[in-house]
Order: structure tokens, then sequence, then C-alpha cells
């Protein structure tokens, strides 16, 4: 035992020890590669422009797209004005509600799924007064994708854009106040303008975010073809009917999620120079 000690000292002490940092990194990387690569290579044969283009495919790849949109599209409106409040103004509860925007990320997929069924369910405690008041029922429809991609999705959203107006120097928005600036003409004039990158990054996060959303979908809005079968319920189905499908469209959405990270990564750069 202590030889085996003596050995390790010696090999930590020598001046090149890059070895330390490189092997657990390698190991790491390894486990993320090898199941990209194993999907390329098993999907990617004749019938893959078959599977790819196929009806099924091509009815849930536009529904992901469409609902998708639709939720960054809500929360860049709604989640712009949200941020710039949390960092900018004071009031009670703040943290509070800070913590509430970002409970969606850290929550299961499942447990989602279901708080959004208990809360806007037929029987739900809101979606029942929907129902008998207006006549609008959410659940297993495209609306109610929609409304589970925008719960789990638009905090990432929220979270991005409140570190872009975080990072404005408060003596610009000092500066504006005093020329006579009001709340709406800071925010338009000084505040987007300076924070436009980080916004854009924040919105394509949340779009991709989205596009793969599954757990609180399925839940929610379950899995009918061309209403609520968004790409990744494709795939969960496509294990039991078509594997072909569901890897062809497993495929489209890596090469999607990598063009659309390497935009954001893009972004981030020209934001730091």
């Amino acid at each position: 035992m202590n030889k085996i000690k003596k050995n390790i000292k010696q090999i930590l002490s020598q001046s090149d020890t890059s070895w330390i940092f490189i092997i657990p990194g390698v190991l790491l990387l390894a486990l993320f590669a090898l199941p990209i690569v194993a999907l390329f290579m098993r999907s990617i044969n004749t019938d893959f422009l078959d599977n790819a283009f196929s009806e099924q495919a091509f009815k849930a790849l536009r529904l992901s797209l469409y609902t998708s949109t639709i939720t960054t599209v809500c929360a860049v409106i709604f989640g712009t004005p949200l941020a710039y409040m949390l960092v900018r103004w004071k009031f009670r509860f703040k943290s509070w509600i800070e913590l509430l925007v970002d409970l969606p990320i850290v929550l299961p997929p499942s447990v989602a799924g279901l708080v959004l069924l208990i809360a806007f369910g037929r029987r739900g405690l809101f979606g029942s007064f929907l129902l008998n008041t207006f006549g609008i029922s959410l659940p297993f429809t495209t609306a109610a994708v929609v409304l589970a991609q925008i719960f789990v999705a638009s905090p990432l959203y929220v979270r991005s854009a409140r570190v872009g107006f975080a990072q404005i120097d408060k003596q610009l928005e000092e500066a504006a106040h005093v020329e006579g600036a009001n709340h709406w003409q800071l925010f338009r004039d000084v505040m987007l303008p300076l924070t436009k990158r980080t916004l854009l990054s924040g919105a394509i996060l949340t779009w991709t975010r989205a596009l793969g959303e599954f757990g609180a979908t399925i839940l929610f809005a379950g899995n009918l073809e061309g209403i609520t079968q968004t790409m990744p319920m494709a795939i969960y189905l496509g294990f039991e009917r078509n594997l072909g499908t569901a890897l062809a469209l497993s495929v489209v959405l890596v090469i999607v999620s990598v063009f659309l990270l390497m935009l954001t990564k893009k972004l981030e750069k020209q934001e730091q120079e």
C-alpha cells in the first residue's frame, strides 16, 4: 500500500501533469460523442431519405417548427418586459418571482406536464372554467403543445434576457433619466439596442428547447398525428412502429440543434468582443 502511494506521488510530482486534465475530459467527451456517432452510422442508409421525407415525419416536423416558433415569439413578447422589470425595478417579493420563473427549468418533465393538466385540463382548476364559460378545451390540442412548450422553454429566454439587462451600466440609465426619458423610452432606445445579441441568443435557446420538448407535451397534449405529434413524440412512437423514421427525425433534430448552438456561440462571441 505504501509503495502504491509512493508511485502515485512520484507521478503527480512530474513536471508534465497535463494528463490529469486530458484523460477525464476525453472520457466525458467520448460519452457525449459516441452516441451521436452511433446514431449517424445507424441511420444513414439507403432508406434515410424515404424515412426523413415520409408523411409522418413531414407532419411532425411541420408541427414542431410551427409550435416552437409561436412559443419563441410569445417568450420574447412577454418575457422581455418581465426580465427588464426583474433586473431594473425594485419591488416586494422579487426574489420569489425570480424563483417562480426559474422553477420550470429544474422541474422534471413529467411534473411539468402533470401540473399543466391539473391547472388547464377539462376538470382542472382553471380548465373547467375555460370549458364551462368559453367552451375552450386545451388538452390534446395544438394550443396545448404551445402552452407546454412555453412553460418549459420560455424561462430560458427570461434568464438570458436578465443577464443581458444586468450587464448594462446603470450610469446609462441615470443619464437617460436626467435627459427626461421615461421607462418606455429608456427600454426602447437604450436597453434593447445594447442587449439585442443576448436577447437573440436567448430566443434561439428557447426555440431549440421548445423544438425538443417531450415530457410535458405528451402528458398534457397527447400524441395525435398532425395535431399534437411533434418530432420528439414521433421519435418515441417510431420505436414501436417505424424505427427508421425515428432515427431519421433524430438526425434532423441533432443537425438543427448543432446549427442553432453554433449560431448562439457566434452571438456570444460577438457580444464579448
